[in-house]
Parts: C-alpha cells; sequence; structure tokens
C-alpha cells in the first residue's frame, strides 16, 4: 500500500502542442499525494531534460523508495538509470502498453491539457512554458483533491513528510 509521501514517485512525457509543431513535457509526480515535484519542458525527446527534472527532485525532496515509469527510452536509458541507482531508488516499469499503470500521471496530464494547455494559442516554447508553470503552481497550492481529503498535493506531502518525521 502506497500511503506516504516518498514512497513512490513516477514519471512521464507528454507532448503540448504549439503553433509550429510540439514540446515535450516531462514530470516527476510523489505517488502518496499527487505533488508534482518537478518538471522540464523539451524540444527534442531526449533524456536530458528527463534526467535533469529527477535530478532537480531528489535534489529538493529526497531519494524515492521506489520511482515508476513506462519503458520509454529515457526511462530505460544508462543516465536514468545511473541516477536512480547512485541515488538508491528501486526501479518500477510498467507493463509494455499499459498506461493506466501509472493513472495519476496520466490523469495529471488530461487535467493540465483541458484545463490549461487547449485553453490556450501557444505560440512558442516562451508561452507553453508561462502556462504549464503557473498551471502546474496552481495543481500544487490551490487544486484540493477528494483523494487526499480535500487537500492540495502541496499539503498532502508536507503533512505526511511531517508524520514521518514524527514517527
Amino acid at each position: 500500500m502506497i500511503d506516504r509521501p516518498n514512497q513512490v514517485w513516477c514519471a512521464d512525457i507528454t507532448f503540448v502542442p504549439v503553433k509550429r509543431g510540439f514540446l515535450y513535457l516531462v514530470a516527476v509526480m510523489d505517488w502518496a499525494t499527487r505533488k508534482v515535484l518537478s518538471w522540464r519542458l523539451s524540444n527534442t525527446m531526449h533524456a536530458d531534460f528527463c534526467v535533469e527534472a529527477l535530478r532537480e527532485a531528489i535534489a529538493r525532496f529526497g531519494s524515492p523508495e521506489i520511482m515508476n515509469t513506462d519503458q520509454g527510452s529515457q526511462f530505460t536509458g544508462s543516465a536514468w538509470i545511473t541516477t536512480l541507482t547512485e541515488a538508491g531508488v528501486r526501479i518500477s516499469m510498467d507493463g509494455r502498453g499499459r498506461c493506466m499503470d501509472n493513472i495519476f500521471i496520466e490523469r495529471l496530464w488530461r487535467s493540465l491539457k483541458q484545463e490549461a494547455v487547449y485553453l490556450e494559442e501557444l505560440t512558442d516554447g516562451f508561452k507553453a512554458h508561462r502556462v504549464i508553470r503557473d498551471w502546474m503552481a496552481f495543481y500544487n497550492t490551490e487544486r484540493p483533491h477528494s483523494a487526499l481529503e480535500r487537500r492540495t498535493p502541496r499539503e498532502a506531502y508536507w503533512a505526511g513528510r511531517d508524520q514521518k518525521l514524527a514517527a
């Protein structure tokens, strides 16, 4: 049972449509609290933007026990695997073609796109970055979740961390 912050994290990539093509967005999320710990936007699918997001999340929040991703090349490559191994993180991967194994981050993508991306004309990467940054801040700090007893992901994350430290 996943019931505390930093027990399991997940990561995934989605595409973000802009006027002349697509950008790629990766997010690292805490599974128990749905808090987005870090994210990066890129104009390529190279693994480096994913590894940067992972390193930032570990630097800011410590290492999770387990990291779950799909089997995309960014998450099976040596840079990603080495970063997790060096941090002492166990690696979990979804079954092939099983997006529902990572349902919380899939739901994040749906909400982000419906509530922000599709409502804006994203003319370039600068505007896309601003829209995503603002929505991620709203999501983490102002958007309560019924599964979190109407707390925001930020409130649930820090309350869970405080409980773990007190134990």
